[in-house]
């Protein structure tokens, strides 16, 4: 007969063991799956992905800039349009008013019918196709009757359009918010990276930064300094047949002619800012953004250019090959051109570059140009 005994069971203390392994096994293995903490980021490594997201903070700042300047536009116009539908609804009861005037004193000299007082208390409209009232109004109470009639119907479609627009301006603010929030969260993110470097490494940042502020600074003297050499010969040799006038750069920024007189005050006032702050969102006087710069510049001349660097790339004539460019013109980079400065001569630019920089002359070759314009 076979047996029936049961298997041995392990004991209390074999099962605690066997438990008490697996566990460490299982955090063995979580550990090893876990992957090798990164090594700390080079402070070259950081300054790429700061500019990157500075980069994309300016793209940001010109969809905020954009926004802005939509919604001042709204508010001046709703503003105008409101101004018009207040004016046009006193005009509306002072019609009735007079209309009213003229009823009430032929209603009590009996040359009018009591029809006319339920047409002045009710909406022209509904009355002036009838064809039986008009019989029993005068040629006089007509006529007022459908000016009425007309200035309501114009009343009723600017108020449509007023509303149209307060809508349209609450869209734009929301945008506008959310813009400005973008913003912020590039800038928050890139100085959460830049906290992230030792003391030394912040400090090689900030002289980098400092030579190239410095060497805009000696550029900008060497070139008023080679302007008034350029003049001085100009004025030795004026007397001398066969001397002409060009306007081709001398090899430093700022020292070339402008094409035009407009386009020279608009050069001269830009050049006026260099070491001016950056600061996203403003167009000066104190601090600049890239597009808030040449705005500034082109108002100081009298003369106003769009808000945002991709709408400026719509005025004036478009200056393809960068060979073709003269000191003035301006200049645009990157594929969705959201950033302009002024061409300075000698293949540099002079910008409000980008968050944590100043207003200064440039290599272009630092960023993909795309083409010019003349104004």
């Amino acid at each position: 007969m076979a047996s029936h005994r049961r298997p041995k069971q392990p004991s209390r203390a074999r099962v605690t063991v066997l438990t008490v392994t697996a566990a460490a096994a299982v955090a063995l293995t979580a550990q090893s799956a876990q992957a090798a903490p990164s090594e700390k980021p080079t402070k070259d490594e950081v300054k790429s992905k700061v500019d990157k997201l500075y980069e994309e903070a300016a793209q940001a700042t010109e969809k905020y800039n954009g926004a802005k300047e939509k919604q001042e536009k709204l508010e001046g116009e709703i503003g105008t349009l409101q101004d018009k539908v207040a004016r046009g609804q006193d005009e509306v009861n002072e019609l009735r008013s007079d209309l009213g005037s003229l009823a009430s004193a032929q209603y009590r000299s009996g040359g009018i019918d009591p029809s006319l007082q339920l047409l002045l208390s009710a909406d022209p409209d509904s009355y002036l196709d009838k064809a039986s009232t008009l019989d029993q109004l005068s040629g006089q109470q007509v006529e007022a009757l459908r000016t009425i009639q007309e200035k309501q119907r114009s009343l009723s479609q600017q108020r449509q359009e007023a509303g149209d627009k307060l809508k349209d301006l609450a869209d734009t603010r929301t945008e506008l918010g959310d813009k400005k929030s973008e913003v912020q969260a590039k800038l928050n993110e890139a100085q959460k990276l830049l906290n992230s470097l030792t003391a030394a490494e912040k400090k090689a940042l900030e002289e980098a930064e400092q030579r190239a502020s410095r060497n805009s600074e000696r550029t900008a003297l060497k070139a008023q300094q080679d302007e008034a050499k350029k003049d001085s010969g100009k004025s030795s040799s004026s007397g001398k047949s066969g001397s002409t006038a060009t306007n081709t750069d001398t090899g430093t920024p700022g020292s070339g002619k402008p094409t035009s007189g407009r386009t020279a005050s608009a050069y001269a006032a830009a050049q006026s800012k260099l070491g001016k702050p950056y600061i996203y969102g403003t167009n000066g006087p104190n601090s600049f953004d890239c597009s808030g710069l040449t705005s500034w510049a082109y108002a100081q001349a009298n003369q106003t250019i769009p808000r945002t660097s991709q709408a400026q790339t719509q005025i004036g004539t478009r200056i393809n090959s960068q060979s073709d460019l003269q000191v003035g013109d301006l200049v645009f980079f990157y594929s969705d051109l959201h950033h302009v400065g002024f061409y300075a001569g000698n293949g540099q630019v002079l910008h409000a570059p980008r968050s944590g920089t100043v207003v200064r002359y440039e290599p272009m070759s630092n960023m993909p140009y795309m083409f010019g314009v003349r104004v």
